[in-house]
């Protein structure tokens, strides 16, 4: 296979698909250089997805039917009867929890007022009482109610004792509605117990959960957080009271996160308490729920329909991550509230969808010259029924202008320039370009890369991870100098006072060190602080260099023809999700003598927990190479980070769509500096007269346009 100059990629040999000679040009002087519009599971490109004005009728009818209290019944469960056995009563969590069931978009009233905290009514108490009489009988219920009292006084770490000191009987029950009822009215009555079946007998035990946190506020907010987790009411949230002791908030932080850190997130806001003192509340509201393929009714659990709210941002000269952190700001919400498919360029004008929860149309809208002062711009605003994830999306239509065009120095001086860019857009056209990860998945140019990062992720050494995410390049900018003064003094407050607003990640990462401390527990709360995308980003990088790796591997063993032992893919080729799902073949000797499978159609694996490895060389190869890394006996599942990674196929070749061109004289062109502002003074115009290219094409989902220029022009790009 030929080699041209530049035909290497992070110390990888970059392999060409063609044999044309390609021509030189630089492309990303400026934004406008470089855009980039995402195309949707539909096929269309997100900036022609609907218009704002063909939403107004409908999003004003959607807007009242939200508000209007005959339209937002909630559907209630179905509750079970139960025979043979009095209903429990029904007591009011909202204010045993105090639990707020604020209405969506709203802002929430972060004082506590003195009847959230309400204990149950007598009454209820007393019925509770009666029901446990007759479910147990009254000679158990109060050996229970004895057993209870001296649980409660018991500390947790007096607790432990003997098993006849620590477990009470209340009996066996062979039908699972009688342990049910029982189960439920226990909890009620006595918050502090919880309550397990052994073989249909069940056992009542001191809950050590509710006796630590005891320990750090008082039995009412424990008895309201409790209530709050039992009610599993996804649009309320629980407030504990205020609080001026930031040391105290963190162990609550600590120990809220230790126990239930699954199930809910917790957050402080500032706040005053009774007496006017400054202080701060801590917020619990339940995690988003990871919507499986099943079809769910969006109210299940009974609990208001979620709002999502999907939109088209335009950003400039902007990291994705950097935009979502800009628009949480002016809408009021968190970064995890957006989701998006796809992180795009930073250097570029970027078009794609995204999605927020808790947010209206109209508040959008009301939002939208706010948000275009901070240089985005959102657009063809629509309601949504759930969140976007990463990959939904069928690829990318590029745009771009490749300046200062010229043909390699090594090139015959009599060969035609536009010979040779006619000759390399047509060969790519009909053959294509092997389908390598481009460098900026990796973070090109930095001291870490991402993929070292996700290595040691993966590896479980969460302490070096974070040492690896913090390490500093050159230069003395804000971002370096914090990073610098943490690697040095390990200062997690100090950092983040130094590090820049704008660095959503790692002000994240920063302020769960700073609530959970520096070890491995508190680096891994850190980890696990940041939005499952962003976590799961480093293990992809990782696994997209072994990728790299073994697709030059296989291209030096075998070129570009199909062998026994590959994987091929028999799915139309047009777009490929890179799924785990799609079905692979492993190609056998009958089938190369038959010539049913071409090269286009053949798959590497991405490394993960569900693959299948090719059946020839390559299978060693990739033992042997996660074995280096010290991955030999990797699951590929990160409990700690809630991070499971199966692996997919990727196609070893891809093709670009629609690839048109045209040329541009310079004064066609406005050009540009070295940092990419516009020259427009004419005495500051370059006196040689410099050609451009107009290039566009259309490439599958997490197919990297600077690849495919680089199998057009044969050079680095």
């Amino acid at each position: 296979m030929k080699e041209f100059p530049g035909s290497r990629m992070d110390g990888l040999p970059f392999h060409w698909v063609s044999d044309h000679t390609g021509f030189c040009g630089t492309i990303k002087n400026s934004a406008s250089d470089f855009m980039v519009t995402e195309i949707d599971v539909h096929g269309q490109l997100v900036s022609d997805a609907g218009s704002d004005r063909s939403q107004d009728s409908c999003d004003t009818e959607y807007e009242q039917e939200m508000v209007h209290p005959s339209c937002n019944k909630r559907l209630k469960r179905q509750e079970k009867t139960l025979e043979n056995f009095p209903e429990l009563p029904k007591v009011d969590k909202s204010k045993d929890a105090k639990v707020e069931h604020s209405k969506i978009n709203q802002t929430a009233d972060r004082n506590l007022s003195e009847s959230s905290l309400n204990s149950p009514s007598v009454q209820a108490s007393k019925t509770l009482e009666d029901t446990l009489d007759l479910l147990l009988g009254t000679s158990v219920a109060e050996m229970l109610e004895t057993f209870a009292l001296a649980a409660k006084e018991r500390k947790p770490a007096e607790g432990e004792g003997t098993a006849e000191e620590a477990i009470f009987s209340l009996g066996t029950f062979p039908e699972k509605s009688q342990r049910a009822a029982i189960h439920s009215a226990v909890r009620q009555k006595f918050p502090f117990l919880k309550t397990v079946t052994n073989s249909a007998e069940i056992q009542a035990i001191p809950d050590p959960q509710y006796l630590e946190l005891c320990q750090l506020v008082t039995e009412e907010e424990v008895n309201g957080l409790f209530c709050f987790l039992d009610s599993k009411d996804r649009s309320s949230k629980f407030m504990f009271h205020p609080d001026g002791s930031k040391e105290h908030r963190k162990a609550v932080h600590h120990l809220v996160s230790k126990y239930f850190g699954k199930l809910v997130e917790t957050k402080s806001f500032s706040a005053q308490d009774g007496d006017g003192h400054q202080g701060a509340v801590i917020t619990v509201r339940f995690r988003d729920k990871i919507i499986s393929g099943r079809k769910r009714h969006a109210n299940d659990c009974g609990a208001v329909p979620m709002i999502y709210t999907a939109f088209t941002l335009c950003k400039v000269n902007m990291e994705t991550l950097e935009a979502v952190a800009c628009l949480a700001s002016e809408l009021g919400v968190v970064p995890s509230d957006f989701s998006y498919a796809g992180i795009k360029d930073k250097k570029a004008i970027t078009s794609q969808t995204m999605v927020v929860k808790n947010v209206t149309i109209n508040r959008l809208k009301a939002k939208q010259l706010s948000i275009q002062s901070k240089g985005l711009k959102v657009y063809n605003l629509r309601h949504a029924t759930q969140h976007l994830h990463i990959g939904q999306l069928k690829g990318n239509h590029f745009s771009i202008v490749i300046r200062n065009i010229s043909k390699h120095q090594e090139d015959d001086p009599e060969a035609s320039l536009a010979d040779r860019v006619l000759e390399a857009i047509e060969k790519v056209k009909e053959k294509g370009f092997v389908n390598y990860y481009g460098p900026q998945r990796f973070g090109l140019g930095q001291n870490v890369q991402t993929d070292q990062i996700g290595l040691a992720l993966l590896k479980g050494t969460l302490v070096k991870a974070v040492h690896l995410f913090f390490t500093p390049e050159e230069g003395n900018d804000p971002v370096n100098k914090a990073k610098r003064h943490f690697i040095q003094t390990e200062d997690v407050k100090g950092t983040l006072a130094l590090m820049p607003e704008y660095k959503t990640r790692e002000r994240l990462v920063l302020r769960a060190l700073n609530r959970y401390g520096n070890d491995q527990e508190g680096c891994a709360r850190a980890w696990f602080s940041l939005p499952h995308s962003m976590r799961v980003l480093y293990i992809h990088s990782y696994c997209s260099k072994i990728w790299n790796k073994a697709v030059t591997f296989r291209l030096e063993t075998y070129g570009l023809k199909v062998v026994e032992g590959d994987l091929v893919t028999c799915d139309n080729p047009a777009w490929d999700l890179s799924s785990q799902n799609n079905t692979v073949h492993v190609v056998t000797a009958e089938d190369l003598k038959s010539n049913v499978y071409s090269v286009n159609q053949v798959v590497l694996p991405m490394p993960g927990n569900n693959i299948q490895y090719p059946c020839n060389k390559l299978a060693s190869w990739y033992q042997e190479a996660l074995a280096r890394d010290g991955l030999k006996a990797c699951k590929f599942r990160i409990p700690a980070l809630q991070l499971n990674i199966p692996g997919c196929y990727r196609r070893l070749l891809a093709q670009p769509q629609q690839l048109v061109f045209h040329w541009l004289e310079s004064k066609d062109v406005p050009s540009t500096d070295r940092d990419g502002g516009l020259v427009t003074s004419e005495s500051e115009q370059p006196q040689q007269m410099r050609d451009s290219l107009s290039l566009s094409f259309s490439l599958n989902s997490s197919c990297y346009a600077t690849v495919c220029l680089r199998e057009i022009m044969k050079c680095s790009v």
